[in-house]
Formats: structure tokens, sequence, C-alpha cells
């Protein structure tokens, strides 16, 4: 019997459903860890530099904008670069250097050792992402990692790993990130950053709500 739309659809959603759980069970200690990780960093001075490829680009500006505008809570907002939206940057380096170096260069221009790495790839074997992490190791920045299946060659440079080891396709993978990248920002505004927005700030920001 040929699959039809309604068939399709129901198996993708069970699909989806299972990698998460398989994921969550894998990964809740990671996530928590990983948020710490973050909260230290931005609140001693350091500042979250995030990068990956096609989908994982978007995601690395979608949670840029959740850390410096805000996700769910009212607070201050915090140091997150995403290395995926300077077009000049990104066609310059690639143009001049090759695409393999465009994260790298960004990396060797902008992370310090307070910093946060957060480095995304469906495959864990994005060679340019693969090589940014290299340097940040050397740099002496923490590395936290999204990946899928074995993880690749990335999974084994991170500090903290992030892993949906049963997704089977980008797509599958990438809705598990989601909820990782997510997750990261919501527990840390909840639990573990030192929130030192002013009253003023948050009058400002109840204003904005109201608009």
């Amino acid at each position: 019997m040929s699959a039809t739309p309604e068939s399709y659809l129901n198996s993708t959603f069970e699909e989806s459903l299972a990698i998460k759980q398989v994921f969550f069970k894998e990964n809740f200690d990671a996530m928590i860890t990983g948020s710490k990780t973050i909260a230290h960093s931005v609140t001693h001075g350091g500042k979250l530099l995030i990068f990956g490829n096609g989908g994982s680009a978007a995601d690395a500006q979608h949670t840029a904008a959740e850390m410096v505008g805000r996700m769910l809570i009212d607070r201050r907002p915090l140091p997150a670069i995403a290395l995926t939206t300077d077009t000049s940057n990104l066609t310059a380096i690639g143009n001049d250097f090759g695409y393999d170096m465009v994260f790298l260069k960004q990396v060797q221009a902008l992370a310090r050792k307070e910093d946060v790495i957060l480095a995304i790839s469906t495959s864990g074997n994005s060679k340019n992402v693969i090589l940014a992490v290299e340097e940040a190791k050397r740099i002496g920045a923490k590395v936290i990692t999204l990946t899928g299946g074995t993880g690749g060659k990335l999974k084994a440079l991170a500090d903290v790993s992030i892993n949906v080891s049963t997704g089977t396709n980008s797509s599958r993978i990438q809705e598990s990130h989601i909820f990782a990248l997510h997750s990261l920002v919501d527990l840390m505004d909840r639990f573990f950053l030192d929130d030192s927005a002013s009253t003023s700030e948050r009058h400002l920001l109840k204003g904005i709500d109201q608009k």
C-alpha cells in the first residue's frame, strides 16, 4: 500500500517524537551544564559566539536574538554574536581564503578565553565549524556543540556535547536542536543568570510589552 500525505505526515510526527524522547534522556544533564556555562561566561565579562551552516546558521542567529533581546524572562541584554550574519565578512573571507575559513577568521578576531563558543553541525563534520572550534580551544574558550548521529569529529572537541544520536536526517536533528537552544537560554534566565537589570530597565521592558 502506497503512502498518502496523511500517513506520511503521521509517520514523520511519530519519528520526531521518538527522536526527541531519546534526545531528552541522553542530553538532560548536558543542557543544564551548557546553560550554566553560558551564564558563567556572560556574568564574568564573556560573550557567546554561535555558528553553523544552512539551517544551523538560522538557529545561530535565532539564539543570538534570544540573548540580546529576550526569550521569556525580562532581563538585561546579553552579549551574543551569530557569526553567520555578516555578509561582507562571509563573502570576503570565503573569496580570499576559502569557505572553510569563514568562521575561523571571525573566531580569531573576536573570541577570548572567557567566551563560550556554540558550534552547530547536524553531521558533526562540517570542516568550517571544526576549524573554528579548534581555534577557539587554542584560545581557551569553552565549547558547546550541537550535533547529530555519531556526533562526528565535532563531538570529541566539545566541553559540553549535546547530540541527537537517533536523528537520521538534518530536519529531525534540527527539531531537537531548537529545543536544546531554547532550553539553554530559558534555563539560564530562570536559574543561573545573575540578573543585574535595573528597575528602570524592567519598567522600560514592561512599557514595550504594552505597546
